[in-house]
């Protein structure tokens, strides 16, 4: 499972992001920087939130391409799920609490989207 930790803006990453092989996201910005990683190396006493699962849109998908996260993120919002959302170079991950993730597959696939479990 993956958790979200937000660190003050200028914070030197810590040691243990390094150690999320998998999958790992950050984002530094003026006012913070997020990190979403696996839960289980953020330690205590960071501010964080944890329990998300990863859905990731197959890509890779052209930059010129319109309206892929609104017509993922509508069927979601439709069944009252909030989500988190990270891009990277070829694609998108929507992430979604680990006890809405069925629900989350359940309005997707009704939405006409193919979901393939890993």
């Amino acid at each position: 499972m993956l958790g979200v930790c937000r660190l003050e803006s200028g914070t030197p990453l810590p040691h243990w992001l390094y150690d999320s092989s998998n999958f790992f996201s950050l984002t530094g910005t003026a006012d913070e920087t997020s990190i979403v990683c696996r839960e289980d190396l953020i330690p205590a006493g960071f501010s964080s939130e944890k329990g998300f699962r990863a859905i990731k849109v197959e890509g890779p998908l052209d930059f010129g391409l319109i309206g892929i996260l609104a017509s993922l993120l509508d069927p979601l919002a439709e069944a009252g799920i909030s989500v988190f959302v990270i891009s990277t170079y070829e694609t998108d991950y929507v992430l979604v609490r680990q006890g809405n993730l069925e629900k989350a597959i359940r309005a997707l696939e009704a939405a006409a989207f193919t979901i393939r479990k890993n």
